[in-house]
């Protein structure tokens, strides 16, 4: 049975993920990355466009499932290599988190909605899976 998951990035970071077919969670941490397994989903929520910005974007941006079968190491650099795994994206749209805050059963205070992304990586329920599927137009049978 797949499991649903939120990842955090800018919207910058999960473009770069999607066009190489992989994500990265917590700069590079490999522990959220060994809960997650072949076959489950995955969503990014961008709280800004770029890295380090402040400006609010607040929008989920970008859907697949995981495919392989461990995370592994990439070098960016000779001083980051961070942990990965592979997922196979789907065609999906940008869509504002907003108009479901109220809908998510993962969000138990509304006034404090933003807890849970501080995570940087977690569960939520395929009811809230499904939501923003619809609300990103995602075609889950890619």
């Amino acid at each position: 049975m797949p499991r649903f998951w939120i990842a955090v990035a800018s919207h910058e970071h999960v473009k770069h993920g999607v066009a190489g077919g992989f994500m990265q969670v917590c700069h590079g941490k490999i522990g959220p990355l060994n809960r997650i397994k072949p076959g489950d989903w995955v969503i990014y929520y961008s709280p800004t466009e770029h890295f380090g910005e402040k400006t609010p974007y607040r929008h989920f941006t970008a859907m697949g499932q995981i495919a392989g079968n461990a995370p592994y190491q990439f070098e960016m650099s000779k001083d980051f290599v961070p942990w990965r795994r592979d997922v196979s994206f789907v065609s999906a749209q940008p869509a504002a988190i907003e108009p479901m805050l109220d809908q998510f059963a993962f969000v138990t205070n509304k006034k404090q909605w933003g807890l849970p992304f501080r995570r940087g990586c977690f569960e939520i329920p395929e009811s809230d899976f499904q939501l923003i599927a619809q609300a990103m137009k995602a075609n889950l049978d890619e």
